[in-house]
């Protein structure tokens, strides 16, 4: 399922994948693939994501 709150809170920033990748210590790809929803991150990726976003982890990766 793809993470369109993700792309949304990245895009929200004017943050590219790439930037998104960079400030998170991963590749572009990971970025990509956690948007297109082919890949299930760890836990500390969600947390550093959420850090460089300013979100929650519900907001970004709970589905009610």
């Amino acid at each position: 399922m793809k993470n369109l709150k993700l792309k949304s809170a990245r895009a929200a920033k004017d943050l590219s994948q790439d930037e998104l990748a960079k400030i998170c210590g991963v590749s572009r790809q990971t970025i990509s693939a956690l948007e297109k929803g082919d890949y299930n991150p760890t836990i500390n990726l969600c947390i550093a994501i959420c850090k460089a976003l300013d979100k929650t982890l519900d907001e970004l990766f709970w589905d009610p």
